[in-house]
């Protein structure tokens, strides 16, 4: 089972037990717990790896003073023997006073070293437990459940980026948000989004050794987790430092996990409980002296719009040399916090509404601190060079709020003076009640970004004089026009026929890389328009030279893409680096898709971005468990309402059923395909017999092939109750209990023989050869992305023929044809009218329409 599909079971599980209880609380429950199994199982790993504890020394090193000091000093928490999560399952009689003292003396097991990063971080979950239930007991039944449920995710020690419980949480995080409402932006920023901002920051520090990196509204720490991550492509992930401040208690505490959980080392872990606005950090060392501490990256996601205090705001060197927000919007209070502590060489990016692009907000003096207004903080920031890039997303994209947001990215120094717009508001996928950003949509806004190109109807980098032409106002379509073009008629093609070639102009590249098609579809008379040949389009086009010409290109370029992988992904498995490996060949298909111009490379991308998430999570289990893992075989378990694991059947570990039945048994494989096919013929010759005999039976007749059915109705036709095309339904009744019959057989057969498909397919895992295990890996992971990446080809034909199809549907209907057709048709009606008879002034009338026909 993959990591995906355990964390969807273990939520859906998880959610069928909250019951009453609000999405936005119950997490402090769940992911409480799965962070006390976490520290668990961190210690017990310690024990196992640092001083060779077997699983029978545990609790007696457990008990000894000089470990639990190393525990200490190294994890900065110990947790007793009987406390251990693994000790609570075991446990007879337990109760939910056993989780309860285990959190309080959690509290009193804390390194000092490690104090502000450990302590109250369980307070959630402690308060948290009385809502569980109405007594001790009904409390203790629903934390069982919880235990049992969170139990069933596997630990791995074998390889730190095989992450399971770690990525089950953050799963977890972004499914309560979605179901938590308006509350869901106090604790999450979506995964794309967060992707996307890390990016950047990534690949603008890709060439540092080591990184700080702060979020000043850090919710739950998924921004600052996903540019450690990201970063980590570039540099040693422990040399990352990590500095985190948020003001919700609760937030709090769930980033706090979230950051330990990720495999971060707790001597990198930095955060403080505090108002960013009212409580500036990082400036302060351990002992209250005033130290301020520049930073290479500052990311955040603050709350749109806020009111804050901007009191005696004056003197505070966050804002000087730029302006006080106003007291209604603190949203440039937020970002000149950001600003202030990046250092020279530092680069940030905030998301934030429309309306800072825009907003003048100008107010007077109050409570003796002078508030400049947006519009003048906005008109800052450019002339002093550090605004670099505004990206407009789509809107509902964040859980909690439709409204349409940016990224602004700023930089304290920088070269150029222009910045870049990019609207990525019509790039996205939607997905339930939101909208997302797809792989393919974040990787076209980042290569953007990064060559800081100018696409049409996407992208423009605007220069200062422009922007002081408009007053300082950044909004986005007021330098990039991302709307649809209305469609517009040409008058004379209307008229009389013919298309414009100034809207075929507009597929160039078409006919750029298909040189002599338009001649095979239009003739060229010498004026502004072409006629339309009498022919298939769709068929002309696709037998045509030049696109068989452009398919074998597509053949020669790809020729060797597919030994390219085999190299690169299957005989290199134990090297490849998982992080980096995406890109890697992402680059190799951009660089041949560049003698391919008709391809849009980031289709391209999505391909292998869908099949990457697959080849990613084998990939781990290969080089984290071994080359043999490829012959394990997996239980495949659903989690009950009472946490109670069941057993649903077998899968393979990486390498699926199937793939096994249909290239290593392909006998069998081939005759269970066959008789499915046979059940579903003989289904629809049923459904065609049972059709017939209730059209002879009458509209209200709701005959059936079952036993029952055909019981009743053999007694009516012995009754003669039946007396209309009698003999007919005898014989569609005869040959229908035939097929019911031959069906019965047919899939007694199909069962009988899936079942010794499914054992011999069992039997036959361990003994794989290597040679079989890289040629099913080669199917899975690569037969697909090339097939797929093939269509493109196809799909790029389809859109050209509905594009060419369109514009000729669009003026074949002229009006010189419509006049001849209603000519014809006075004509045709006015003959008809001299037959008609008719009294003396029915037939005046008549023959004064007949004038008005005639004209």
């Amino acid at each position: 089972m993959t990591k995906q599909e355990l964390a969807a079971r273990i939520w859906e599980s998880a959610n069928k037990m909250r019951n009453k209880i609000e999405a936005s609380e119950y997490k402090d429950y769940i992911l409480g717990l799965v962070f006390y199994r976490f520290l668990s199982d961190e210690e017990i790993k310690w024990l196992k790896d640092e001083l060779g504890c077997s699983d029978k020394d545990i609790k007696d090193a457990l008990s000894d003073e000089q470990t639990i000091k190393q525990i200490k000093s190294s994890l900065g928490y110990y947790i007793e023997y009987k406390h251990l999560f693994s000790t609570w399952i075991k446990k007879q009689g337990f109760s939910i006073k056993d989780v309860s003292n285990a959190l309080i003396e959690f509290t009193h097991n804390i390194d000092p070293k490690h104090k502000k990063l450990f302590d109250k971080i369980f307070d959630s979950l402690q308060v948290g437990l009385g809502k569980l239930g109405d007594n001790a007991g009904s409390q203790t039944k629903a934390v069982s459940k919880l235990i049992k449920l969170i139990r069933c995710i596997p630990m791995n020690d074998k390889n730190a980026d095989y992450d399971v419980l770690g990525f089950i949480y953050e799963y977890l995080i972004g499914m309560f948000a979605a179901n938590a409402g308006k509350k869901a932006g106090e604790f999450y920023t979506p995964h794309e989004v967060s992707l996307l901002m890390s990016e950047i920051i990534a690949e603008h520090h890709k060439d540092k050794k080591s990184l700080k990196i702060y979020d000043p509204t850090c919710g739950s720490g998924s921004l600052l987790i996903n540019i450690g991550k990201t970063a980590s492509k570039y540099m040693d992930k422990d040399s990352i430092q990590y500095y985190a401040q948020e003001l919700i208690g609760n937030t709090y505490n769930l980033m706090r996990m979230n950051l330990v959980m990720r495999g971060i080392k707790v001597a990198n872990i930095n955060t403080r409980q505090a108002d960013t606005l009212e409580d500036d950090w990082p400036i302060f060392d351990e002992n209250g002296n005033y130290e301020f501490l520049p930073l290479d990256a500052v990311v955040s996601n603050p709350p749109y719009s806020q009111e804050w205090d901007p009191k005696d705001k004056d003197q505070d060197p966050r804002y000087d040399g730029y302006g006080i927000a106003p007291k209604s919007k603190a949203d440039y209070a937020f970002l000149l916090h950001d600003l202030y502590h990046l250092n020279n060489g530092g680069i940030m990016t905030i998301v934030l509404p429309h309306g800072v692009l825009f907003r003048g907000n100008d107010e007077d003096s109050e409570n003796g601190s002078t508030v400049t207004g947006e519009g003048a903080i906005r008109k800052n920031l450019v002339l002093n060079n550090k605004i670099d890039a505004i990206i407009g997303l789509p809107s509902n994209i964040f859980f909690g709020t439709g409204i349409p947001t940016i990224i602004m990215v700023l930089k304290q120094q920088r070269k150029n003076t222009d910045i870049l717009f990019i609207d990525a508001s019509k790039g996205f996928e939607k997905v339930g009640k939101n909208n997302k950003l797809r792989d393919r949509d974040i990787k076209k806004i980042i290569d953007t970004f990064t060559s800081r190109a100018t696409i049409d109807g996407f992208s423009r980098k605007v220069e200062l004089d422009e922007i002081k032409s408009n007053n300082f106002n950044l909004n986005i379509p007021r330098y990039v026009d991302s709307s649809e073009k209305e469609e517009e008629y040409d008058l004379y093609a209307s008229m009389f026929g013919g298309i414009p070639k100034t809207e075929l102009e507009t597929l160039n590249l078409y006919w750029e890389t298909l040189p002599e098609l338009k001649a095979a579809l239009f003739d060229d008379n010498g004026s502004p328009y072409l006629q339309v040949k009498e022919c298939d389009f769709a068929q002309t086009i696709k037998n045509h030279k030049d696109v068989k010409r452009f398919k074998d290109t597509y053949k020669n370029v790809f020729n060797d893409f597919e030994s390219y992988l085999k190299k690169e992904l299957i005989e290199g498995y134990k090297n490849v680096n998982i992080t980096k490996e995406e890109s890697i060949i992402a680059d190799n298909i951009f660089e041949r898709l560049n003698k391919l111009p008709l391809l849009d490379k980031y289709t391209s991308y999505q391909s292998l971005a869908d099949s990457w998430t697959r080849i990613a999570l084998d990939l781990e289990f290969m080089q984290s468990e071994g080359f043999d893992c490829c012959k394990l075989i997996d239980n495949v378990i659903e989690i009950n309402e009472d946490g109670e694991e069941e057993k649903k059947g077998r899968e393979g570990h990486v390498l699926p059923f199937e793939l096994i039945q249909e290239h290593i048994l392909s006998e069998d494989w081939n005759n269970l395909q066959q008789m499915k096919k046979l059940i579903e013929q003989t289904e629809n010759q049923i459904n065609s017999k049972t059709e017939n005999i209730n059209e002879l039976l009458g509209e209200e007749s709701d005959f059936s092939f079952t036993a029952k059915e055909i019981k009743a109705f053999k007694i009516k036709l012995a009754n003669d109750a039946i007396d209309e095309n009698v003999d007919e339904i005898k014989e569609l009744l005869t040959e229908g209990e035939k097929l019911v019959s031959t069906l019965k057989v047919t899939k007694k057969n199909f069962k009988e023989c899936e079942t010794a498909l499914y054992g011999k397919t069992e039997k036959a895992y361990p003994k794989l050869t290597d040679e079989q295990i890289l040629n099913l890996l080669e199917i899975k992971w690569i037969k697909g992305l090339s097939e797929n990446l093939e269509k493109q080809c196809d799909e790029v034909i389809d859109s050209l023929i509905e594009k060419l199809e369109s514009l000729k549907k669009k003026y074949s209907i002229t009006y010189e044809s419509l006049q001849n057709e209603i000519s014809q048709t006075k004509i045709s009606l006015n003959a008809l009218m001299n037959e008609l008879t008719a009294n003396e002034y029915d037939k005046k009338g008549l023959e004064e329409f007949q004038k008005i026909l005639r004209g």
